[in-house]
């Protein structure tokens, strides 16, 4: 086959992304396929800006943060068992994974 195949991992956890990562080169590695990565991609962070009181005290506001985490790894030289190897991986939830070849 010998096609390159993308992966790209998003979470809002820090810790999970790179479980699921170290998991994936682990399995990938096994089969004797090349993996280039995880590499690091910039993290999204979105801020939310809301009002403590509904009337009064306008001036007084709560800010939230939801940061992004996201992972991408290349898979070179795939076999049909690296494939298979992959399709079987449980990752945990909320890891969301997508798969480019």
């Amino acid at each position: 086959m010998s096609q390159k195949i993308r992966i790209k991992l998003k979470s809002y956890d820090h810790n999970l992304v790179d479980k699921s990562s170290e998991k994936i080169v682990k399995t990938v590695q096994s089969t004797g396929a090349v993996v280039s990565g995880p590499i690091p991609l910039p993290t999204d962070k979105k801020i939310f800006t809301i009002n403590r009181s509904t009337f009064v005290n306008k001036k007084s506001r709560e800010q939230f943060q939801i940061s992004t985490f996201k992972r991408m790894m290349d898979i070179y030289s795939s076999t049909p068992k690296t494939i298979d190897a992959l399709m079987k991986l449980e990752l945990p939830s909320g890891v969301e994974v997508e798969i480019k070849v």
